[in-house]
């Protein structure tokens, strides 16, 4: 006799803005009125790039997961492609909120909000603006886009000044953008250029995806005035913020600096890289992090626990 999925994924199309954000659903299977999280991912990444592995260890624990693809990215719609705009970020994850407090079968009193990298910068701004959700985590979190600009060093920042200005011309003229890659090798032109950036986000994209690695270089102007990390001290409910000691793309220093003004905020740290997160022991080790808090503060109903690795946690 096979064994009942703990759960089910389903396709998801939601309006935001103009257009819509594809999504997905994980249901844990037996559960009535489940809480959910809402997963956002990080700078051009698509809801394929691991997302759904949080998502099921979330949805197994009784939590049901709603993992969402940014509009301009992957199979989500907006034109032009590849454009991120921080403005039109944060008004998907207000849509994706909406959506979920809509939908029956769902317990829209009992939302938490998930971001990685980018993505936990606007988990940050967003848990700011929305008092009524229970619970966030921010895992490597983008805070401070000036010391992640300093990181990368002012040289890379003068190099990118051409094509930022031709990109900007390209958007006067309604000519398609003008791209920067997301990722690149060290010293290359990108707007991560770290060693382990562009392995990284080659070890997190699965086969067929729908991620391109690029942008509209018009972006970077307001990527290093995005400060979310200072929203940290209006939020009004628990925040897990999970960091890497050894972060090149968002200084933890910076990082823990916020994270400590979090009136709620818990705080984890680890010995993992930035992309070390998605794979591996470091992933299951967050997972199991994020899972404990997640349930303290969610409140989900008893599932069937299954075998897997209780790993030690550090403050």
């Amino acid at each position: 006799m096979a064994t009942k999925k703990p759960y089910t994924r389903h396709d998801v199309l939601f309006s935001s803005g103009d257009s819509s954000c594809a999504a997905w659903l994980y249901l844990p299977t037996g559960v009535t009125s489940p809480p959910v999280v809402i997963l956002g991912h990080g700078l051009g990444a698509t809801r394929d790039m691991r997302l759904d592995a949080f998502a099921e260890h979330f949805a197994k624990a009784g939590i049901a997961a709603f993992a969402f693809t940014y509009r301009h990215f992957g199979d989500s719609g907006g034109h032009p492609r590849q454009l991120l705009s921080i403005k039109k970020q944060l008004a998907d994850w207000d849509a994706a909120i909406a959506w979920v407090k809509a939908r029956r079968g769902l317990d829209g009193t009992r939302i938490a909000v998930w971001g990685s990298s980018f993505g936990g910068g606007h988990a940050i701004t967003v848990a700011s603006r929305h008092p009524e959700l229970r619970a966030a985590v921010a895992q490597c979190p983008f805070t401070d886009g000036l010391a992640s600009a300093l990181a990368l060093g002012p040289a890379a920042t003068l190099k990118a000044a051409p094509v930022i200005a031709r990109d900007l011309a390209a958007k006067a003229r309604r000519n398609a953008p003008v791209t920067i890659p997301l990722a690149g090798a060290p010293g290359s032109l990108a707007l991560m250029n770290a060693p382990d950036a562009l392995p990284g986000y080659r070890a997190i994209a699965p086969a067929g995806t729908t991620f391109r690695n690029e942008v509209a270089a018009r972006v970077i102007p307001s990527l290093v005035t995005y400060r979310p990390g200072r929203a940290a001290k209006n939020i009004a409910f628990p925040i897990l913020f999970c960091i890497s000691n050894t972060d090149t793309v968002t200084p933890p220093a910076q990082t823990l600096r916020y994270a400590r003004t979090a009136p709620q905020g818990e705080i984890k740290t680890y010995d993992a890289g930035h992309f070390d997160f998605y794979l591996g022991a470091p992933f299951e080790e967050l997972v199991h992090d994020q899972i404990d808090f997640l349930t303290r503060h969610l409140d989900p109903a008893p599932t069937t626990p299954t075998p897997g690795r209780i790993a030690s946690n550090r403050r």
